[in-house]
């Protein structure tokens, strides 16, 4: 089955950088055929879009509350999508899910497969 494995989580004062991975495998898995997305969940929070990618790398879309800040890009060889978050805020922090979609799309809901998160946190 598709396997999504977020890494590069930890702990980071405020204004600094962190950078996420997302490696997929699975052997029916056509990474380079699915847009990748990244969403996050801050304790008493519903799940929010962060950021999202075609398939091709060609096109992202940003959550307002990072853009200027996140940048996302892809590597279809590695299988692999990368977050790099710079001038970090606590708000900020939450569980970051990596997230597999046929059809590109700023909705959880439409997301095919799910990583098990990694955590961010940010001090002030």
């Amino acid at each position: 089955q598709v396997q999504l494995v977020e890494s590069g989580g930890g702990l980071v004062q405020a204004g600094g950088s962190l950078r996420l991975s997302c490696a997929a495998s699975g052997r029916t898995f056509s990474f380079s055929g699915y847009a990748m997305g990244w969403f996050r969940q801050a304790p008493g929070k519903e799940r929010e879009f962060v950021a999202a990618i075609s398939w091709s790398g060609s096109s992202t879309y940003y959550g307002d509350s990072v853009k200027g800040r996140f940048t996302l890009s892809r590597d279809n060889a590695k299988k692999t999508v990368y977050l790099q978050m710079n001038s970090l805020k606590p708000e900020d922090t939450a569980v970051y899910y990596c997230a597999a979609e046929q059809h590109i799309s700023s909705d959880s809901r439409a997301a095919d497969y799910w990583g098990q998160g990694t955590q961010v946190t940010v001090s002030s």
